[in-house]
C-alpha cells in the first residue's frame, strides 16, 4: 500500500470515526431532550388528564378494517366517556379543595373582588336609571338618557375588567374551577362526539415480498402503538385504583372524626338556634353563643359537603377504573386483529420465499437434466453447444423474472411501464438491443459457432466466445497465407449480425479447398511426375473428398451441389525456370497444414527420385556435349 492509498484510508477512517461520533452525540441530545421534555411534562401536568381520548383518536386513524374500527368506535365512546367523568371529577375537586392563594394570585383576586363589587354598583346605577327613564319626560328623561348611556359604557368597561382579572387569576392558578372549565368547554367545541374519519381499508392487493414487508412493517408499528395504549390504560387502572384507596380511608377517617354526622342532633339544634336568631333580641351573653353555635353549623355543613363530594369522587374513580379497564381489554382484542393479519402476511412471505427457493431448485435440476439429455444425442457437438447455451439462457432469464416478479409484485400500469421504459431503453441502449437480437440471429441455422473460423468486419480469426451481446475471435492474420493465431482476443458487438455481414469458412465439418504449388525443373519430361503428384493427392483426400460431398449436399439441401467436382483439380503453365503446378483440394480446416506438410514431403521424394534417375542423351548430340 503506497503513501497515497495510505493517506486515502485514513480519511476514510476519520470520515467514518466522526460519522459515528455524530450518530452518539445526536443520539445522546435526543434522549436529552427527551428527558426534559418528559420532565417538563411532569411539572406541568395537567388538571384533567385527556391522554386516552387523545390516544383512541390517534389509533382511529389507524382502523383500517371493518373490525378494527369497530373497536375503534368502542375505543373512542369509552375514552370520550373517561374524561367527562375526569372533568366532573376534577371540578368537584376544585370546588371542595381550592388551593391557596400565592401572594399574586391573592392580589389579583382583590383586584378581580373590587371589579365585580364596582359591576355590581354600576348595574344596580344603571338599574335605577333605567326605571328613572321610564318614568320621567321632557328634558328630564332625554337627561336620564344620557346620564344611562354613560352609565351602561362605564358598566361595560368595568364587566372587561372583571373578565380580565379572571382571566390573570386563571392563568396564576388562583381559580383552577375556571380554568377546568375552559378546558371542558374546549373538549366540548372539539365536537369529539362526531363520528370518526376512519382511513381507506390497506390494500392486500399488492403482491411481492417488497410490499408484504411494507404491510408487516406497517402492522407491527400499530401493534406497537396499541401495546403502549394498552400498558398506559392498565397503569390508569393501577393509578386509579390507589387514588380510590386513599380517599376512600380519608373520607372513612373524616367520617369518624365527625361524630355528628350520625344522629345529625347537633346539626338540628344548630339549625333551630340559627333560625331563632334573627327574631331573638336576647342577651350580649345569648348572642355569643349564637355565634359559635352558627361557626360550628358552618364548619359541619362545609365538612358534610366535603364528605359528600368525596363520596361522589368515589363513585366517580369507580367508573373510570372500569372506563380503563374497558379500553384495556379493547386494545387487547385490537392487538389480537392485527396479530391474525400479521401471521396471514408471514405465511404469504414464507410462501413466496418458498417460490423462490423452488424456482432456483427446478433451474438447477432442469439445467442438470438437459445437460444430461445433450449428451446422449447424436448429433453435432457444436449444435448440442448451441442448443445447451440457448436452454441455459432461456432458463436463467425465465428464473430471474420468476424471482423478481415474486420479490417486487405485479408493477402496476404495466402497459404505460413497459411503452415507456420500451421507448427509452430503444434510444439509450439501441446498440445492446440490436447485439441481443443479433446473438439469436448467430444461434440460428446460418449463423456461426464456436470454432468456426469465420471473417467480421475485415478481421479473421476463430470464434472462441459467443455472448449474448458480444463475440470474441482469436485473430489469426492472413487467411490465404499460414493461418496462424496472432495472440490477440478481438471483440465485437453482435449487431454486425444484423446490420453488417460476415463470413464463415466453415461448413459442418469445416472443409475447404487449399492448393499445393510445385515448380518443376525444366528439361524432364513433367507429365510422369504430374501424375504422381495427382495420384498422392487422390490418394490422401479420397476419404475428405466424400465426407465433404456428403455434408455440403446436406448442409445446402440442393442435389446440384454434386455438379462440382470434389476431385483434386491441376493446374499446369510455364514459369521462369520450369514448369509451375498447382494442385487444389478438399481437406479440413484444422487439418490443412499437416495435409500440406505430408503433401510436400511426398512431392520432394519424388523429385528426389527423379533425379537420382538417369537422364537419357539426346541422339544429336556428341558424347563430348553430353
Amino acid at each position: 500500500m503506497n503513501t497515497l492509498q495510505k493517506s486515502f484510508t485514513l480519511v476514510l477512517a476519520a470520515s467514518l470515526g466522526a460519522a459515528v461520533y455524530g450518530l452518539v452525540r445526536i443520539r445522546n441530545s435526543e434522549a436529552t431532550a427527551a428527558l426534559s421534555n418528559n420532565s417538563k411534562k411532569a411539572a406541568q401536568a395537567p388538571l384533567v388528564d385527556q391522554s386516552p381520548l387523545k390516544t383512541a383518536q390517534r389509533l382511529a386513524q389507524l382502523a383500517d378494517t371493518p373490525d378494527e374500527q369497530a373497536l375503534a368506535k368502542t375505543a373512542l365512546d369509552t375514552a370520550d366517556h373517561e374524561v367527562d367523568l375526569a372533568f366532573a371529577q376534577a371540578l368537584r375537586e376544585a370546588t371542595l379543595y381550592p388551593p391557596p392563594l400565592s401572594a399574586e394570585a391573592k392580589e389579583i383576586q382583590a383586584r378581580l373582588q373590587q371589579a365585580q363589587k364596582t359591576l355590581q354598583a354600576d348595574q344596580a346605577e344603571v338599574k335605577r336609571l333605567t326605571a328613572a327613564a321610564e318614568k320621567a319626560s321632557g328634558e328630564r328623561k332625554d337627561a336620564l338618557n344620557d346620564q344611562l348611556a354613560l352609565a351602561k359604557a362605564q358598566a361595560e368597561l368595568d364587566q372587561d375588567e372583571v373578565d380580565d382579572a379572571r382571566q390573570d387569576l386563571i392563568r396564576s392558578g388562583g381559580d383552577p374551577h375556571g380554568r377546568i372549565q375552559q378546558m371542558q368547554q374546549e373538549h366540548d367545541d372539539a365536537g369529539h362526539n362526531a363520528p370518526p374519519a376512519f382511513p381507506a381499508a390497506l390494500s392486500t392487493s399488492e403482491r411481492g415480498l417488497v410490499n408484504r414487508y411494507s404491510q408487516w412493517s406497517a402492522l407491527n408499528q400499530k401493534k406497537r402503538l396499541l401495546a403502549q395504549a394498552k400498558t398506559a390504560a392498565d397503569t390508569a387502572v393501577v393509578t386509579l385504583t390507589e387514588e380510590h384507596d386513599a380517599l376512600e380511608a380519608a373520607t372513612d377517617a373524616e367520617k369518624f372524626n365527625t361524630p355528628q354526622l350520625a344522629g345529625h342532633s347537633k346539626l338540628a339544634q344548630t339549625i333551630a338556634a340559627e333560625s331563632g336568631a334573627g327574631a331573638s333580641s336576647g342577651s350580649g351573653a345569648e348572642k355569643g353563643k349564637t355565634q359559635s353555635a352558627d361557626q360550628d353549623a358552618a364548619e359541619l355543613i362545609a365538612r358534610t359537603k366535603r364528605i359528600a363530594g368525596d363520596q361522589q369522587n368515589l363513585s366517580t374513580l369507580d367508573k373510570r377504573v372500569e372506563s380503563q379497564k374497558q379500553l384495556s381489554d379493547i386494545y387487547a382484542q385490537w392487538i389480537g386483529l392485527v396479530n391474525q393479519r400479521q401471521l396471514a402476511i408471514l405465511q404469504r412471505i414464507l410462501t413466496g420465499i418458498a417460490v423462490i427457493l423452488g424456482v432456483v431448485l427446478i433451474a438447477i435440476f432442469f439445467n442438470s437434466w438437459m445437460d444430461k439429455l445433450y449428451a446422449r444425442l447424436r448429433i453435432d457437438k457444436r449444435q448440442i453447444q448451441t442448443l445447451r447455451t440457448i436452454t441455459r439462457v432461456t432458463l436463467q432469464v425465465m428464473a430471474v423474472l420468476l424471482i423478481l416478479l415474486v420479490i417486487f409484485g405485479r408493477p402496476g400500469q404495466l402497459g404505460t411501464f413497459l411503452g415507456l421504459a420500451g421507448a427509452g431503453l430503444t434510444v439509450a441502449l439501441k446498440d445492446f438491443i440490436v447485439g441481443f437480437f443479433g446473438w439469436f440471429v448467430l444461434m440460428g441455422k446460418n449463423g456461426i459457432r464456436l470454432g468456426d473460423w469465420v471473417e467480421i468486419n475485415g478481421v479473421t480469426g476463430e470464434v472462441v466466445e459467443i455472448g449474448l451481446f458480444h463475440t470474441v475471435l482469436l485473430e489469426t492474420g492472413n487467411w490465404t497465407d499460414t493461418g496462424h493465431p496472432t495472440g490477440r482476443r478481438v471483440t465485437f458487438t453482435n449487431n454486425f449480425a444484423i446490420e453488417g455481414h460476415y463470413f464463415n469458412f466453415s461448413t459442418a465439418g469445416q472443409w475447404m479447398w487449399d492448393e499445393l504449388r510445385v515448380m518443376l525443373p525444366a528439361g524432364q519430361d513433367p507429365y510422369p511426375l504430374i501424375e504422381a503428384i495427382q495420384a498422392k493427392v487422390q490418394e490422401a483426400t479420397r476419404e475428405s473428398a466424400q465426407k465433404a460431398e456428403q455434408e455440403w449436399k446436406r448442409v445446402v439441401g440442393s442435389k446440384e451441389v454434386g455438379s462440382f467436382p470434389m476431385v483434386p483439380a491441376l493446374s499446369v503453365k510455364p514459369a521462369a525456370g520450369g514448369i509451375e503446378l498447382s494442385v487444389r483440394y478438399i481437406t479440413r480446416a484444422n487439418e490443412r497444414f499437416a495435409l500440406r506438410t505430408q503433401l510436400y514431403q511426398a512431392v520432394v521424394e519424388l523429385l528426389g527420385k527423379r533425379e537420382l534417375a538417369p537422364r537419357p542423351v539426346p541422339q544429336s548430340a556428341s558424347p563430348q556435349t553430353a
